[in-house]
């Protein structure tokens, strides 16, 4: 496989640096740093993002996530493997990464149960994280970056 073009943000210089401001500054709002690297591997997975995917699995076997949950994130709902509040991230970021398949995108139960979980500085982070991840998605599957190319 071959990229098709350096990825954007690293032909647009200020790109890079903004990109992980915004992420940075998500870190402390009280979302688990294992939550979000679920949540980025399983919006990353609904994408098609080959090099997200990759990446994001790799993180969280790096952090000591146990296989059998990075495995069983496409299938959170029917996996024993995850925690409720991990359950409501994830299905909050079905919800927003697949804003266009419904008419009531993000549903009252999916976001009261996503609030129920977490307030409203983490409920900022997780939203924030959604969106970020779903920009690299979309900076990095037309461009088609190549999975570990950035190791």
């Amino acid at each position: 496989m071959q990229a098709r073009m350096k990825s954007p943000v690293m032909i647009l210089p200020e790109a890079l640096p903004a990109l992980q401001a915004l992420a940075a500054s998500t870190t402390n709002a009280g979302v688990p740093a294992g939550t979000l690297e679920l949540v980025h591997l399983r919006a990353s997975q609904i994408n098609g993002c080959g090099f997200c995917v990759d990446m994001h699995a790799r993180a969280l076997e790096k952090s000591g996530e146990k296989g059998m949950r990075i495995h069983a994130v496409a299938a959170f709902r029917e996996s024993p493997h995850f925690t409720d509040a991990e359950r409501a991230a994830l299905a909050l970021t079905e919800a927003v990464t697949r804003l266009a398949d419904r008419a009531d995108p993000v549903p009252d139960d999916v976001w009261n149960e996503a609030a129920r979980h977490f307030d409203e500085p983490a409920l900022a982070a997780l939203l924030t994280n959604i969106a970020l991840v779903n920009l690299w998605n979309r900076l990095n599957v037309p461009t088609k970056q190549v999975a570990g190319s950035y190791r």
